[in-house]
């Protein structure tokens, strides 16, 4: 396991992490949550994220519980705040709900502070301004250690930097993406001139694709998936054009290439996003614990990827 910066901070994070969204709460128990995590640190995963809106809470409850297992300075756990409930003050990016929000957040977490709290969307209600303040107060207060965003565009990334030289206040560190396969504009292109400008770290997530890149899809959709158990996910990957007959073929001709190097599509979908230097941290979403054992075979493809299979890659992609 390699671990590596946040960015340009001093924070080393495991480069495969092990996430909760759609899966503690929803189609894991404590039981097999716990057994998720143990197996993920035994194979060196430090990194555990997880938000205020996953399984309204139970997520974090679920992983607080867990966490006592591990020595606190062993592990790096983030949460994230937006969607905290439906009443006035308890979503969005106001100073009131980031604070109440993390004090939640690590009540539910039994954690003292977490190591990065995100802003888990953009506020287009709320002036950059009061967001990189309360940020900035929560972790002077010692609440996180450091702050970031999750789907900002470069646009607001820029503002909040801006914002935060103005006001010499803290700024973040890291942006949590979507990235994959088939995913890929923002990442390879928005963020690209932020990379070295202000040090911006990458844990990336949903990186098969909501299972789309493991091969399981080509056939319809198994009744045991994430697709047939969450149709509000299948709504959304439809309307995105995520989902579609096009990609299916290409996810054929890649488990070809996947093949010709004696592993799994999923391996490679992974080892593929790891050569990427930006990012920090790929944060996988297991239902069962063989999956994670499965995605962890991804750190063995990693080296396989020459220059001629990142091509080959490329053309069936682009």
């Amino acid at each position: 396991m390699e671990y590596r910066k946040v960015g340009k901070s001093g924070l080393l994070v495991s480069e495969l992490s092990l996430g909760s969204w759609l899966t503690f709460g929803a189609q894991l128990d404590i039981d097999n949550a716990r057994e998720a995590m143990r197996e993920a640190y035994r194979a060196g995963i430090n990194f555990f994220d997880t938000a205020e809106a996953y399984a309204s809470g139970m997520a974090e409850s679920m992983m607080g519980e867990i966490l006592k297992e591990f020595k606190r300075e062993e592990v790096v756990v983030s949460t994230k705040i937006f969607w905290g409930g439906n009443k006035p003050n308890q979503k969005g990016l106001s100073r009131k709900h980031l604070l109440e929000g993390t004090w939640n957040s690590l009540k539910r977490l039994q954690l003292n502070y977490v190591d990065i709290l995100f802003a888990h969307r953009p506020d287009p209600e709320v002036p950059v301004e009061e967001v990189v303040l309360g940020m900035d107060y929560i972790v002077r207060n010692g609440l996180a250690f450091y702050w970031g965003t999750s789907e900002w565009s470069s646009k607001e990334l820029e503002e909040a930097h801006k914002v935060a030289d103005r006001l010499n206040a803290i700024h973040p560190v890291v942006e949590q993406p979507q990235y994959n396969m088939f995913v890929r504009e923002r990442v390879e292109s928005e963020y690209r001139p932020i990379y070295e400008k202000y040090g911006l770290g990458l844990t990336v997530w949903s990186p098969l694709a909501s299972g789309l890149l493991t091969g399981k899809y080509n056939k319809g959709i198994p009744e045991d998936s994430r697709l047939a158990k969450f149709p509000g996910l299948k709504k959304h990957l439809e309307e995105s054009k995520l989902f579609s007959s096009e990609n299916l073929k290409k996810v054929e001709r890649l488990a070809a290439v996947a093949k010709k190097l004696d592993t799994e599509l999923a391996q490679l979908a992974l080892a593929w996003i790891l050569k990427n230097e930006n990012v920090s941290s790929i944060i996988l979403g297991v239902s069962k614990v063989q999956q994670l054992r499965d995605n962890l075979k991804a750190l063995d493809v990693k080296d396989k990827l020459t220059e001629e299979i990142t091509k080959e890659i490329y053309s069936i992609i682009e």
